[in-house]
């Protein structure tokens, strides 16, 4: 029909303008599964961080808060 028609020269269009904006030599895709590594990296070394608070907050025989509170984090 033609409503339907139009909707998808909308749509078309719009993904045509994201394209642009995202550039035309760029794949989405292998941008998502870029960024989900990133957040892999970043969440295995938040959890070292913390196993690493958890232990120096019991050498110091204190709490996590008490070592954050001191390190001013």
């Amino acid at each position: 029909s033609k409503t339907q028609k139009a909707r998808i020269s909308e749509l078309q269009a719009e993904v045509d303008r994201l394209q642009e904006e995202l550039g035309q030599d760029k794949d989405a895709e292998k941008i998502v599964n870029k960024h989900i590594k990133l957040l892999h990296r970043y969440n295995e070394a938040k959890d070292a961080a913390q196993v690493r608070e958890f232990q120096l907050a019991n050498l110091k025989e204190t709490t996590v808060r008490q070592i954050h509170k001191n390190l001013e984090l």
